[in-house]
């Protein structure tokens, strides 16, 4: 694979476009920044405030704190610290510099305006409407299919931006993702010039390793990360105890910012953080830990690519056997061993469903580590799960293909019960 070829320069743009900081959980903070956006157009603070959003945004949202927001959860807290603080400029990073004025507005701000919350139907799981009022004017954004991804603003009447967003529809600002494979991940790792990608992944390495220490420091959640270190301090416990331990912290109201994965802070974290605390463990190069991360991001969102951002099914388990692919490779590990340790890891875990964002993700993404690490574990000790063992198949593409149909196809319904029982 040359530098100029096509798949390599695809991988490039794949990692920018992919792993990007956020503060706070993803959808919280897409409505956020929903409702920032529209407050822009409408020119004025909002008197009134109408979100309509997919049932897998407002699972999601649900339970989950949002930060700057004085520990408040849910949809009405997400959209009135949008417009009322938002900075829509700042992207998934919306309501990261919100003022302390500002935080002691909120509480009344929330009082004093009237916010409709509706269920949205869509084809597509990520969808939400955000329509904002002031005296006889409105505006209107929609976002869909990734979380910054505005496909319609509409002002008193007027349509001011509108593109497509079917799912049939490819966006010409993603990079294609089909071209990913096992083989050519592992390819383009080896040979990658780490000048491509240096920046993005010293910010991954310092934002998530940031925001792990502050969750193993201090009071989040039901303290997952705190309580595995309670119980061993081998290596494979603190990979398992950093990653938790950051979600700890994210899904409980922290105000640092993560690099995501996936449009996921937990997929970022679950991806990075076993692997980087891995390379220190074993004491390797820079440059292999490097390596190793485009190794499990890549993979990462290979096997997220199938199920789509949101779905039934718990992102951790892809991003987990991503960390053990990564973990592989640090211990010298080649694609056959990588690809072992992938299907090995998904026949184990996959099944785990997304009941939305909240404390019990950093227990979700310790199980999805240890997965991850012992399915590398399992082939380095001649032992593996062959085509016809449940949903294997033979190939690890084969494979990934059949486990991505079971979270996409298979959990539909799984997914519309979830809700239901959510929003009941």
């Amino acid at each position: 694979m040359e530098r100029n070829d096509r798949v390599y320069q695809t991988y490039v743009q794949i990692l920018r476009h992919e792993l990007i900081s956020a503060m706070g959980c993803t959808e919280p903070i897409a409505l956020a920044y929903c409702a920032a956006s529209a407050r822009s157009v409408l020119g004025v603070l909002p008197e009134k405030i109408k979100v309509e959003a997919s049932g897998n945004i407002i699972k999601n949202v649900k339970s989950v704190i949002v930060p700057n927001t004085g520990l408040r959860k849910g949809i009405k807290a997400a959209a009135c610290a949008g417009a009322l603080a938002g900075d829509a400029s700042a992207g998934l990073e919306v309501i990261s510099h919100v003022s302390d004025e500002q935080k002691e507005k909120l509480g009344s701000y929330m009082e004093e305006t009237e916010v409709e919350i509706l269920p949205l139907e869509s084809e597509h799981l990520l969808d939400m409407i955000i329509t904002v009022y002031a005296g006889e004017s409105y505006a209107k954004v929609r976002i869909a299919n990734e979380h910054t991804n505005i496909i319609l603003i509409e002002k008193d009447g007027e349509v001011l931006f509108q593109k497509e967003a079917s799912v049939e529809t490819k966006n010409e600002d993603i990079p294609d993702t089909s071209l990913l494979s096992v083989e050519k991940i592992c390819e383009f790792a080896q040979m990658c010039d780490l000048d491509d990608v240096r920046d993005i992944l010293d910010r991954m390495i310092c934002a998530n390793r940031a925001i792990a220490e502050e969750g193993l420091k201090h009071d989040y959640g039901a303290n997952i990360g705190k309580v595995l270190l309670k119980t061993s301090d081998q290596l494979r416990t603190r990979a398992k105890a950093y990653a938790a331990a950051g979600s700890d912290a994210r899904m409980n109201g922290c105000e640092m910012p993560v690099v995501i994965c996936s449009g996921s802070g937990n997929q970022g974290l679950t991806a990075s953080l076993p692997v980087i605390v891995y390379a220190e463990g074993l004491g390797v190069s820079q440059e292999k830990l490097y390596r190793a991360l485009l190794i499990s991001c890549l993979l990462t969102l290979h096997m997220k690519a199938g199920i789509g951002r949101l779905s039934a099914y718990c992102g951790a388990v892809s991003a987990g056997a991503g960390a053990g692919a990564g973990i592989a490779y640090l211990h010298g590990g080649n694609e056959k061993d990588i690809s072992h340790t992938i299907v090995n890891a998904l026949a184990i875990t996959s099944g785990i469903v997304c009941d939305g964002a909240k404390s019990s993700c950093a227990a979700k993404i310790a199980t999805a580590v240890e997965t991850g690490i012992f399915g590398y574990e399992m082939y380095q000790n001649g032992q593996q799960f062959y085509g016809g063992d449940g949903l294997v198949v033979k190939g690890v593409e084969n494979s990934i293909a059949r486990f991505a149909r079971l979270a996409r196809v298979g959990m539909r319904e799984t997914d519309l019960e979830i809700i239901r029982m959510m929003t009941e």
